[in-house]
């Protein structure tokens, strides 16, 4: 596949099994009109879940991003590899939940990560509600060099949940304009959200190659 300029498009594999996210990273690329072949796991026979042990978001990123890379290393020498780690940090949890974000949806009551976050904040009042969303994305390159880019959204945690353009803490999590994230069209939320941001500083890298 050729790119715009006449070079080849960077295949960039997707180092994740989250369809929410394969879905994100290919229309804020197409956004940023760069030229990538995202390929997903499944498309070429992987399957792999690795664990998420680091205690940083770029550390879980790196662990992704790697175990991947080794797993195509031999089949696909040309194939460049993106992984991301991301969640929710409130001021009032102190941080949390943090890196540990996924899991917090996953051991909430009916796995309502939302409802359950919104019952921890119950009586804070709205000053004491500011939070932000934290991405960083992984790309390791063919030959193994790797890179980092960082993403981070200010807002603050509502009272109740608005809007179906979303998911994860979406939405709960108020932005500067008023509305969640989740209320947000999908063109405005990549322009600001923490994902935007991070992939938007990796596609402005492949597409400078």
């Amino acid at each position: 596949i050729i790119g715009i300029a006449g070079a080849p498009m960077p295949k960039v594999l997707i180092a994740s099994n989250n369809a929410h996210k394969h879905q994100e990273l290919r229309e804020i690329f197409a956004l940023c009109a760069s030229p990538v072949e995202f390929i997903a796991p499944r498309e070429i026979g992987l399957d792999l879940e690795p664990a998420e042990t680091a205690d940083t978001y770029a550390g879980n990123a790196e662990l992704k991003a790697r175990a991947f890379a080794r797993a195509v290393a031999s089949q696909n020498k040309d194939m460049w590899v993106l992984a991301d780690d991301s969640g929710l940090e409130v001021d009032a949890l102190a941080g949390r939940p943090g890196i540990h974000s996924s899991r917090y949806h996953q051991q909430a009551p009916d796995g309502d990560g939302c409802r359950a976050l919104l019952a921890e904040l119950a009586g804070v009042p709205d000053d004491r509600r500011t939070a932000r969303f934290r991405a960083v994305i992984a790309l390791i390159a063919p030959d193994g060099q790797e890179y980092v880019f960082e993403g981070v959204c200010e807002g603050r945690i509502g009272y109740e949940k608005r809007g179906a353009n979303g998911f994860g803490f979406d939405p709960v999590f108020v932005t500067d304009d008023g509305r969640t994230m989740a209320e947000l069209p999908t063109e405005a939320k990549h322009r600001i959200s923490h994902r935007g941001m991070a992939a938007r500083r990796a596609a402005e890298f492949l597409r400078g190659l």
